[in-house]
């Protein structure tokens, strides 16, 4: 096998019909990503990740806007679930591309379907595990974490991979429940403060950090290599 049929050939879990250049030059190889304090989403709930109400109090577009991504962005969507992020931001990125990566097959095969739907191309969808993306180093302009620190098992590990995956002043983006009361959510006991999110973030090298008070119902905070 030659070296370039090496390279081309799909690593992992990734869906190589929708497989980004730059990922298979590096030929990525499979990994785990680490979600779960212990309340992991229930896949039971997917229908109130599609309910069309979130969109007012956590919108993909002003999300964009305040990352300041540009329409040519790599991003990689951690705990991408059904796609209610990665299917807006890949329009939002025409000549970009999206990764959405989650550990559960059930949510990237309502993604495909998404995609397929709404006729967006440019997204590969990814299958994760703990800890670990299985993409290059080097590879995203924006790493987006929305709804995922609260179930982190080693919180410095996962943004340390994320930290991994960015290249040299990409934004990671995290996003996560306030410590409030909130018509949803999990319980208010495993939802973690922003200042231990930024000892966390610290810890694994980011700087930077921003917080944007745009959501009502959750902190957002950006953060640069």
């Amino acid at each position: 096998m030659s070296k370039q049929e090496k390279l081309s050939k799909p690593r992992g879990d990734q869906d190589s019909a929708h497989s980004h250049p730059e990922a298979s030059k590096h030929g990525a190889e499979p990994g785990h990503h680490h979600h779960g304090q212990g309340h992991k989403f229930d896949p039971a709930n997917l229908e109130k990740l599609r309910d069309p109400e979130r969109l007012q109090w956590q919108n993909p577009e002003a999300l964009w806007r305040a990352i300041g991504a540009k329409p040519d962005a790599v991003v990689v969507d951690v705990g991408a679930g059904i796609g209610f992020f990665s299917l807006p931001f890949a329009r939002l990125a025409p000549q970009g591309w999206v990764y959405a990566c989650d550990i559960l097959p059930v949510m990237l095969e309502y993604l495909r379907k998404g995609m397929e739907h709404e006729k967006v191309p440019n997204i590969t969808p990814v299958l994760c595990g703990e800890v670990k993306v299985p993409l290059p180093s080097g590879l995203a302009d924006v790493v987006l974490m929305v709804n995922l620190h609260h179930e982190f098992h080693k919180p410095v590990d996962s943004l340390s991979e994320a930290r991994r995956v960015l290249k040299s002043g990409g934004v990671l983006a995290a996003v996560d429940w306030k410590k409030m009361e909130t018509p949803h959510g999990p319980p208010q006991g495993v939802r973690v403060e922003t200042d231990t999110v930024k000892k966390h973030l610290k810890a694994s090298g980011f700087r930077d950090f921003t917080e944007h008070d745009i959501l009502p119902h959750h902190w957002f905070l950006t953060a640069r290599v």
